[in-house]
């Protein structure tokens, strides 16, 4: 018997199932039991639903979840939803790591610059965007493949969104009076201040100038009286499904019991798949920092991106495409650069790059922590070969059986660090590949001087995002 990465599996040895070792905990962090196999000689169950199947796959960020879903959706005759909440902003192609347009041509993306980086993006304008793409995928007899590792986007798309009014114009002209002014004198405390004692104590708890949830806040608050975090979430009542009297009367000591997340009755819309796909993180946070390091290389990186940004009179930590990681700190630099009439030193450029490396990590850290949290992810390792990975993904799609089971050779433990792993991860530091010594960094400081903080010229990127 083997308890791993959430799977439980039972083996068979002379035809005899052997005795469970241990009692399975139904939990929704840590060692969650997504499926039972049993023996070889027991009858498989059919599922009895007839809903239309869509591909959900998640990751931390350079996990290697876009080449999984390209190589997917050839094998498949499949379409791909970004679920990545930079994506779907024109312009910022190197740090939100975008498909090539040769990828795009070969195998066609969805929600991907479909807005200017001005403007603002939500988890239920994605739940909105990405069904409607799933519809129309379903309907041209393909298969929907979303793919991305935006939390909370994955979350409302597969349970729902929350019935909540939409704000008429009255309330929303009323809304923007109270909080514009904040925003113009850039004064976020008063404003958070304003707010909570409007009626929402948790506003005090949002991201620091995320001017479009405190206004959305407040819009909640004057449409319906009530703070958002009273507002009950489809996932609740999954939740409580999952909790449900029937799903406790199943007998854990029963090696025969089959208590896999499928089982439990839900009404989702679809019969979604998903996956997770992560790797060991000492080597996860490797390759997020050399990937780091080639978002900075050549003139049209990152840097390029943010100062285009600042261009459009756009400042750093102020929207949703100026808050995401890579574009915050690159453009906290350029302005940086801009006081100082272009000049950088070497100890400058470093310390942003390490900046980058550092948020890129944790931003993985903390997307492994929620998909940890999420009951229906099958984990894989990113470290396996991408064709095993893709063999086991398409067995389970074709697959009609009630369970699914993640084999030794694709699995990934989801489990939390050991002890040893805590400590070798407290030691980790960045080791770069091509920004070394002070000389490496000479060509990006250059284009700093030159072109960095000049904003006269119309930059590449900008006539791309036309």
């Amino acid at each position: 018997m083997v308890i791993s990465s959430g799977v439980f599996v039972a083996r068979s040895c002379c035809l005899r199932l052997q005795t469970p070792l241990l009692a399975l905990r139904r939990r929704f962090c840590g060692a969650t039991a997504c499926s039972v196999s049993l023996n070889e000689t027991t009858p498989t169950k059919k599922k009895k639903s007839d809903k239309e199947k869509v591909i959900v796959i998640s990751g931390p960020t350079g996990a290697g979840k876009s080449r999984l879903a390209m190589e997917l959706a050839k094998r498949l005759n499949g379409e791909i939803i970004s679920a990545d909440s930079v994506q779907v902003f024109q312009g910022l192609d190197v740090g939100s790591a975008k498909p090539s347009a040769e990828d795009r041509k070969e195998v066609p993306h969805h929600l991907i610059d479909i807005l200017h980086p001005s403007q603002d993006y939500s988890a239920g304008d994605f739940f909105d965007d990405g069904r409607q793409a799933t519809k129309d995928i379903l309907s041209r007899g393909r298969v929907p493949i979303v793919t991305g590792g935006t939390g909370l986007y994955l979350r409302w798309f597969i349970y729902g969104k929350p019935d909540v009014p939409k704000p008429s114009p009255e309330v929303i002209s009323e809304v923007e009076n109270m909080i514009g002014g904040f925003q113009f004198e850039e004064n976020w405390d008063e404003a958070v201040e304003f707010v909570v004692n409007a009626g929402d104590q948790k506003a005090s708890l949002l991201p620091r100038n995320n001017w479009y949830r405190l206004r959305r806040s407040l819009e909640i608050l004057k449409s319906t009286g009530s703070p958002p975090s009273s507002i009950r979430l489809p996932y609740d009542s999954f939740r409580e499904n999952m909790n449900s009297s029937d799903a406790n009367d199943i007998d854990e000591t029963d090696p025969f019991a089959d208590i896999s997340v499928q089982n439990i009755e839900t009404d989702l819309d679809y019969d979604f798949l998903c996956f997770f796909l992560s790797s060991p993180r000492i080597d996860l946070y490797r390759s997020i920092d050399f990937r780091c390091e080639d978002m900075l290389s050549g003139d049209n990186g990152v840097l390029s991106e943010a100062r285009w940004l600042l261009d459009l009179g756009l400042l750093p930590n102020t929207s949703s495409a100026t808050r995401a990681i890579g574009y915050r700190q690159a453009m906290e630099y350029l302005l940086k650069c801009r006081r100082q009439e272009g000049i950088s030193s070497p100890g400058e450029f470093y310390g942003f790059l390490n900046n980058f490396q550092r948020a890129s990590r944790n931003f993985a850290k903390r997307q492994m922590t929620w998909f940890r949290c999420e009951p229906k992810y099958h984990w894989l390792n990113a470290s396996k070969p991408l064709d095993t990975i893709l063999e086991f993904i398409y067995d389970a799609y074709e697959n009609e059986a009630e369970t699914l089971v993640v084999p030794d050779s694709v699995r990934m433990s989801k489990d939390k660090s050991s002890r040893r792993d805590v400590d070798v991860l407290k030691r980790y530091r960045p080791i770069n590949r091509h920004f070394v010594g002070r000389e490496d960094c000479a060509p990006v400081l250059e284009w700093i001087r030159s072109e960095g903080c000049n904003s006269d010229e119309v930059s590449t990127v900008e006539v791309a995002a036309r």
